[in-house]
């Protein structure tokens, strides 16, 4: 802050004048806190301290502008030290900047309106100006508080959330997330969604203020994470899997965007996280991939890859009821596979009419939830049987 605005008056308020004001301290302060009362809603629903500290402060204002006024070569930075001491942390957590403007233009509104009859008539004038001055100095002063607890929380909060990320990801002690969740503010209890996708190539910052926009407006709760080449989010409050991720695809970059399943809490979300990076890793190998995409629907790509999870869903999934449910179905949806989706020629092959090949395939999809007579889905039953018969002979 530079003295240059700080520099007092260049005539001297009368000794007379000075002495009234000192006489007046107690008025001046009564009036405000008065004033603050009757003219601030949000000042009486504070707790009794908070109330007191707010009216120390405006107690050592007035204060301070007397000393500055009657010690000219005072340095107004340090008068304003003395004005706040050691409040101002606490007065960002309990009231916001604009409440505590609304604070110091309350108490130059007193001033002003009491001057007048306490000075003598010849410095009101002076004194006015005075009051100005300091008032201003006192509003930069607030201003340049409130930036720096802004920037130490932002600092804080930016920290939290990697750490909570990575805690959740690495599926850590349910203590250590659930501790961390707390001091970040996560309110979901449930529904818990990861979303993983490339960054962008520009425009980075603005692409995350956007998804955090979106996230808020949609009522999810959102962790974001830049690892490298991706961005990993982790949702909160999602019933709707495939609606929250179309809400936050537009602010990945170009290219596969993967959800995980919803997990039940913070706590179990490292599953869904393991699926949304293992779908990614291996989305490139389906370039016709809806975007975004739900994991499972990667199985084959994500099982090619060397995903351990996929090989063992398609084999839970689609290769062990298929098993169980008689040779014929194996048989079936292996020959139409082999065959190139040929009914006809699925018939020929096993020696049974076109319709028995038709009913064998929708007990196929009735046992899996996969249809061989849709092309991706018949891919899926594929790969499935080819890793199970490998995991047989494991």
């Amino acid at each position: 802050m530079s003295e240059a605005r700080s520099t007092p008056p260049a005539r001297a308020i009368s000794a007379e004048s000075l002495r009234r004001l000192r006489a007046h301290l107690g008025v001046l302060n009564t009036a405000t806190l008065q004033r603050l009362d009757s003219t601030l809603p949000w000042y009486r629903r504070l707790t009794p301290d908070e109330r007191s500290s707010l009216g120390l402060i405006a107690q050592r204002g007035l204060t301070g502008f007397l000393s500055w006024f009657e010690r000219p070569s005072t340095s107004i930075t340090t008068l304003l030290g003395e004005v706040f001491g050691g409040a101002p942390t606490e007065l960002t957590r309990s009231i916001s900047l604009q409440r505590a403007l609304q604070l110091i233009r309350t108490v130059v509104d007193v001033v002003e309106t009491q001057v007048p009859e306490i000075v003598q008539d010849r410095d009101q004038t002076l004194v006015r100006e005075a009051v100005l001055r300091y008032s201003r100095e006192i509003a930069f002063a607030l201003a340049d508080v409130y930036a720096r607890a802004a920037e130490n929380r932002g600092a804080w909060d930016s920290r939290n959330e990697a750490v909570l990320l990575d805690a959740v990801l690495r599926g850590e002690a349910p203590d250590e997330i659930l501790s961390r969740a707390a001091a970040a503010g996560w309110n979901s209890g449930r529904g818990i969604m990861v979303i993983a996708g490339p960054t962008p190539t520009d425009e980075l910052p603005a692409r995350l203020a956007g998804a955090r926009r979106a996230a808020v407006r949609a009522g999810y709760d959102l962790l974001v994470g830049v690892q490298s080449e991706r961005i990993v989010l982790v949702v909160g409050g999602v019933t709707e899997p495939h609606r929250a991720a179309e809400v936050l695809t537009p602010w990945f970059g170009e290219g596969p965007v993967v959800h995980g399943p919803i997990s039940e809490s913070l706590v179990d979300a490292h599953r869904s996280a393991r699926e949304a990076l293992a779908g990614l890793a291996a989305a490139a190998a389906w370039p016709r991939a809806p975007r975004p995409s739900h994991a499972q629907d990667l199985l084959p790509e994500r099982a090619l890859h060397g995903d351990r999870a996929a090989v063992d869903v398609l084999v839970q999934r689609v290769y062990s009821p298929l098993r169980a449910a008689g040779n014929s179905l194996l048989e079936t949806v292996d020959t139409y596979c082999q065959l190139g989706h040929s009914l006809e020629g699925t018939a020929r092959e096993l020696f049974i009419h076109a319709n028995t090949v038709r009913y064998r395939l929708r007990r196929v999809t009735e046992v899996t939830g996969w249809d061989p007579l849709v092309a991706r889905d018949a891919y899926v039953l594929q790969t499935a049987l080819a890793v199970g018969r490998l995991h047989r002979s494991d």
